[in-house]
This record gives structure tokens, C-alpha cells and sequence, in this order.
């Protein structure tokens, strides 16, 4: 066997257990430590500050709500999809936005609708007159 270690010291082996009513070695603060019981977690990205979001994954936002309005009111009021199919397009033209086809089909079908209705305000008109005239007599 090795020699004895004095009471109160360690002998050269950091790892040697203490002697009956002695106290354990601590290593002082600020000093290495030879073995480190965990190991180092990794570091995790910096954040941005909170409250704060980007932009979120995968592309844009949807597409463009005007485009989506003109799809609807070509099927409410057929005047104003046409109006915004317009403002639709150009704000598309503008900002690259989603939603081209929506405001086409919107402007189409607007105009389609727009048209049939003016075509039964014409005939509601045209028959009206022709029920009203009784083959050019007067009153009797």
C-alpha cells in the first residue's frame, strides 16, 4: 500500500474518499473544477425582443381580401364586384400579392351578372310599354 495520507490533506488522488469525521474538499469559487458532474447544454439562437413577430412561415398572408370581396359581390351586387375586381387587380399588379385568379373570375362573373340584369331591366321595361299600348286608340 501507498503511504498514509496526513489528517486534513488530500494525498495526490482528488477523487480519494475523506477520512472518518473529516470534511470533504471543495473546490473555491472561480477556480476550474478537474470533472464537472453535467455536461454543457448547447446554446440556444438569440431571440428578438418579445412582442414582436415576423413574418410567418411559408409565403404571404393569403390572398388578396379585395379579390376575395369581388368573388362575393359579383354574387350580391354585381356593381360592386366589378368595382372591386378593379381595385383588386391593380393592388395585385402593385404588391405582388396572392389572389389574381379570384379577382378575374370575380370581374367575369360581375360583368356577366351585371349584363343579365340589365338585359331583364331592358325586357321588364320593353314589356311594359308594350302591355300599356292598346294598338294606338284613345280612351274609351
Amino acid at each position: 500500500m501507498g503511504p498514509a495520507a496526513e489528517p486534513g490533506r488530500s494525498g495526490g488522488n482528488s477523487l480519494e474518499q475523506p477520512q472518518w469525521g473529516q470534511q470533504p474538499e471543495q473546490p473555491q469559487w472561480g477556480q476550474p473544477q478537474e470533472h464537472q458532474q453535467w455536461a454543457q447544454q448547447p446554446a440556444y439562437p438569440p431571440q428578438g425582443p418579445y412582442g414582436q413577430y415576423g413574418p410567418p412561415p411559408g409565403g404571404g398572408g393569403g390572398p388578396n381580401t379585395m379579390a376575395i370581396l369581388s368573388l362575393v359581390f359579383a354574387f350580391v351586387f354585381a356593381p360592386a364586384g366589378i368595382v372591386l375586381g378593379h381595385l383588386a387587380k391593380r393592388q395585385i399588379r402593385r404588391t405582388g400579392e396572392d389572389g389574381d385568379q379570384l379577382a378575374t373570375w370575380g370581374l367575369i362573373l360581375s360583368y356577366v351578372f351585371t349584363a343579365i340584369g340589365l338585359l331583364l331591366c331592358c325586357g321588364w321595361i320593353g314589356l311594359a310599354i308594350w302591355a300599356n299600348s292598346d294598338g294606338g286608340g284613345a280612351y274609351n
